[in-house]
């Protein structure tokens, strides 16, 4: 998701509930805060030797430590904190959003997000993973689709990959 797309859905449903799911199941407790929001340059250098570079705007969100039947944040009020940071400092509004989350059983990560669930009275953010990935196959001789699922150290070191 862009900014300007997570922009255009809260003003969009204004009136509704905003939530986020993680782990596929989980919910983050309605009761948590923005507690910063962060505009990421990234630079970077792949193990072919190839310089990438893109921005992304990261979100923070923060269960309080206990729940006291609060009603979650209408994507009005949400909005309304992301503007008030956009006039502090200015969206770049092509970057990826990503939501800074953890709890005391799901590790801190930032995570992209997934999909969107729209209901008549919430919105549900489906918070997704990230993969890591080898982005110089042919440097690296790394058949394509251990590439893109890398999921095994497969860049050794003497291998040509890093």
């Amino acid at each position: 998701m862009k900014t300007s797309e997570l922009f255009t859905l809260l003003k969009d449903n204004d009136n509704k509930a905003l939530l986020f799911g993680y782990n596929n199941t989980a919910l983050v407790a309605q009761n948590y805060h923005i507690t910063e929001v962060k505009h990421t340059a990234i630079k970077a250098v792949d193990c072919g030797g190839k310089m990438d570079e893109w921005n992304e705007t990261i979100i923070q969100l923060l269960e309080p430590e206990t729940y006291n039947g609060e009603a979650a944040m209408s994507c009005f009020k949400a909005a309304g904190i992301l503007n008030k940071v956009g006039k502090m400092a200015a969206y770049d509004m092509n970057a990826t959003v990503k939501f800074e989350y953890g709890n005391a059983n799901y590790h801190t990560a930032h995570l992209p997000v997934e999909q969107v669930l729209v209901g008549e009275t919430k919105i549900i953010i489906q918070l997704g993973t990230d993969t890591t990935q080898c982005k110089a196959p042919d440097t690296c001789g790394l058949p394509l689709e251990k590439a893109t699922t890398n999921t095994e150290n497969t860049c050794t070191p003497g291998g040509g990959c890093c």
